[in-house]
């Protein structure tokens, strides 16, 4: 495992930024935000990648409730999407900066646009967490905030299980959401 720090948004940057009523230094770069996190191996970007910015996301993780293709009269809840607001930090004073959706597709106010594809996974630290993972970038449109993504990293997830119960065949195409919040970590080639 490894310890890399996570660098907060640049948008929440200049917002606070435009926000100040002292007199900003422009030419002086801004100091991040930085969280440190043990990511583990598996779920390091490829070299050659360099962090371009962080989200967090509050929303939900949408399940289905079906039919075990293997066993039968046995029925699971099945990871439909993910439906979430992103923010430069879970403080809910942010501003939103986008959603994140099927796909998984990440998608900013300014229309650009990042759909992935799970290259690696591994599990929460915390039990009842969804789990970790990296992502590779499948397409990108757009020229703004996504444009130029190559992994996703999902960390410090909190919630966001399917539940354990409650999907029988009395509840078969029944619906649920699982509150959750995760840390996304966005690259981008260096």
């Amino acid at each position: 495992m490894k310890n890399i720090a996570l660098v907060g948004s640049l948008a929440a940057v200049s917002l606070l930024s435009a926000c100040s009523t002292a007199p900003v230094n422009h030419s002086a770069p801004a100091t991040p935000v930085a969280q440190q996190v043990t990511v583990p191996a598996n779920l390091q970007a490829p070299a050659g990648e360099v962090l371009a910015f962080q989200m967090a996301a509050t929303g939900v993780q949408i399940y289905d409730c079906k039919a075990n293709k293997d066993v039968a009269k046995k029925f699971e809840w099945v990871f439909r999407a993910p439906e979430a607001e992103l923010y430069a930090s879970h403080d809910s004073s942010n501003l939103k900066l986008g959603k994140h959706y099927a796909g998984p597709t990440w998608e900013g106010n300014d229309g650009s646009k990042v759909v992935g594809e799970v290259a690696s996974k591994s599990d929460s630290p915390e039990s009842n967490a969804i789990p970790w993972l990296l992502l590779k970038a499948k397409s990108n449109t757009g020229t703004g905030t996504f444009a130029r993504i190559t992994s996703i990293q999902r960390v410090v997830t909190v919630g966001g299980k399917a539940p354990l119960t409650g999907c029988s065949d009395f509840q078969l195409g029944a619906e649920t959401r699982t509150p959750y919040k995760a840390l996304y970590n966005f690259y981008k080639a260096n």
